[in-house]
């Protein structure tokens, strides 16, 4: 099984995460440690005034799952609502449980390629790694949200 929980479509996202530069100033920061085996996330995003993300960073240091999940996220961050990323990380997290889980009620952006990460529901040590961009980016969401707009204008 140790095989298809690391396939090739895994290490090729691990390889490819994008927005890996930490922001200057941002809205809000998150970082989520698994304590399990170590690995770590930190979000750095800004909303617009639309309220959607406008801006986001992140900075990785985890398992090849953990980089999978964070490119995941990473390319579909932008233009999201903070309940929109609660209810991705929400859906994940049943996901992973083993619940069913519709992907196409969580908006238009793929969400559904998450399906790669099926033969890691019967490793319960490494959904924590799994989830930590998708808690570290709605808690920063949501911590945002409380926040007056960046200055320097996190709509441009």
């Amino acid at each position: 099984m140790t095989e298809q929980l690391y396939n090739t479509r895994i290490l090729r996202l691990a390889a490819s995460i994008p927005h890996e530069e930490r922001l200057a100033d941002p809205q809000a920061s998150v970082r989520r440690v698994s304590p399990i085996c170590g690995s770590r996330v930190t979000v750095d995003l800004d909303l617009g005034a639309d309220g959607r993300v406008a801006r986001f960073g992140q900075e990785v240091r985890a398992c090849a799952l953990g980089q999978a999940a964070a490119c995941l996220v990473g390319q579909r961050v932008i233009g999201r609502t903070p309940t929109e990323l609660a209810a991705a990380r929400d859906a994940m997290r049943d996901f992973l449980a083993g619940t069913p889980v519709d992907w196409s009620a969580h908006g238009d952006g793929g969400w559904g390629e998450l399906e790669i990460f099926a033969p890691a529901r019967e490793f319960k040590s490494r959904h924590g790694s799994i989830l930590l961009a998708f808690e570290a980016a709605a808690e920063a969401a949501e911590t945002a949200a409380r926040q007056p707009p960046a200055a320097g204008g996190a709509d441009t």
